[in-house]
């Protein structure tokens, strides 16, 4: 990951040291097993064919159930131009409204969102999709070819429902920390 960063953000790094941003993934899915199987193999990513493979931070399976693949202090390659500065969250499904439409993976996504915001001080409108990626102020590329890259998932019009319910969540309590529960 420090090499990966070397070349994209132009300081050798692999630590996320102050996450700014979380950025919400629908994994293309049907399990979270499906999701893990995809991240752990140490091989080039099938997209880009660049070690290391992709990754996320967190999944969230249909149940709501929350699994976390990688310490929150590690880089993880999810989302090109702002892997510097995000934790990213997979979720199991195919599309957006799969996930929207899921009310207990939208409750386990909302809380896990909620805890990983209060905990370091992210902004509501600091969560994105994937398909925002692009206009995120955070966004910085420095290989040519993927200045302009990104994804489908989770576009503008999704993430106003999934902010809108992580407003209707409540504030983080005092003190900006939360307790996952």
């Amino acid at each position: 990951m420090a090499a990966y960063s070397k070349r994209h953000y132009g300081v050798r790094e692999w630590r996320l040291k102050k996450p700014r941003q979380i950025v919400e993934h629908y994994a293309v899915a049907s399990s979270i097993e499906s999701i893990y199987r995809t991240f752990a193999s140490d091989r080039p990513d099938a997209e880009f064919g660049e070690l290391p493979n992709v990754c996320a931070h967190f999944a969230v399976s249909a149940t709501g159930r929350v699994v976390q693949f990688v310490p929150l202090g590690i880089r993880c390659r999810h989302t090109v131009g702002l892997n510097h500065v995000a934790i990213g969250i997979e979720h199991v499904g195919y599309s957006d409204q799969d996930v929207l439409g899921n009310r207990r993976q939208m409750r386990g996504s909302i809380r896990l969102t909620k805890w990983l915001r209060c905990r370091y001080g992210i902004r509501v409108p600091d969560v994105i999709g994937h398909n925002e990626s692009l206009s995120s102020r955070f966004h910085r590329e420095l290989v040519p070819a993927l200045k302009h890259q990104t994804h489908g998932d989770f576009r503008h019009t999704s993430m106003r429902r999934y902010r809108r319910a992580l407003r209707d969540a409540g504030r983080c309590p005092s003190g900006g920390r939360a307790h996952l529960p």
